[in-house]
């Protein structure tokens, strides 16, 4: 877990709650109808959009990991 939250910040999180809070609310108030696809589409395009951002940022840190050992090696 240590190394999801170092790349997901707590904003991220907060849009998860609040997206999912709000799938929640949309499935008990509009049942089992085709608005709930399109809930399920927000809900799905939010989560991407945050994995996106967290795979993003561990690519990065890679990348800069990698950097530092050349820049060790001509050292």
């Amino acid at each position: 877990m240590n190394a999801i939250t170092r790349h997901i910040d707590s904003w991220s999180w907060v849009v998860i709650a609040i997206t999912l809070v709000l799938f929640l609310v949309a499935l008990f108030l509009k049942g089992l109808s085709h608005h709930l696809l399109l809930e399920a589409g927000v809900f799905l395009i939010s989560v991407k959009l945050i994995l996106m951002a967290y795979k993003n940022g561990a690519a990065t840190e890679a990348l800069k990991k990698k950097l530092d050992e050349i820049h060790a090696m001509t050292l």
